[in-house]
């Protein structure tokens, strides 16, 4: 797994913006209509079994159940025309679904 320069320079921007340092959580759920989803939170605070994807100072966090799911993955950060946002590249999912936030393995 990687954290991308743009996610990296992104998460550099909101610890500056919320005056101190922000890490992304990123986790696969079940669920979405796909069968699985990912969940993406800011956090302060990693979990003490959290693998640690750092690029830049900046820091990615995933919980030991979703690792598996997300092996190979790339955490980015797009703006495009359909806005901005935190996206995961996974070449574990099959197919996903129309928004990007859930997929099927």
């Amino acid at each position: 797994m990687v954290l991308s320069d743009t996610a990296a320079r992104r998460l550099a921007r909101l610890a500056e913006a919320e005056g101190h340092p922000v890490m992304l959580r990123v986790a696969v759920e079940g669920g979405g209509c796909s069968g699985f989803q990912y969940r993406l939170d800011l956090v302060e605070v990693a979990e003490a079994d959290d693998l640690l994807i750092q690029t830049d100072g900046q820091t990615a966090l995933v919980d030991p159940v979703s690792v598996p799911f997300l092996k190979g993955s790339e955490i980015a950060y797009v703006d495009e025309l359909a806005g901005a946002q935190f996206v995961v590249r996974n070449p574990n999912a099959a197919t996903s679904c129309g928004c990007g936030v859930s997929f099927s393995i």
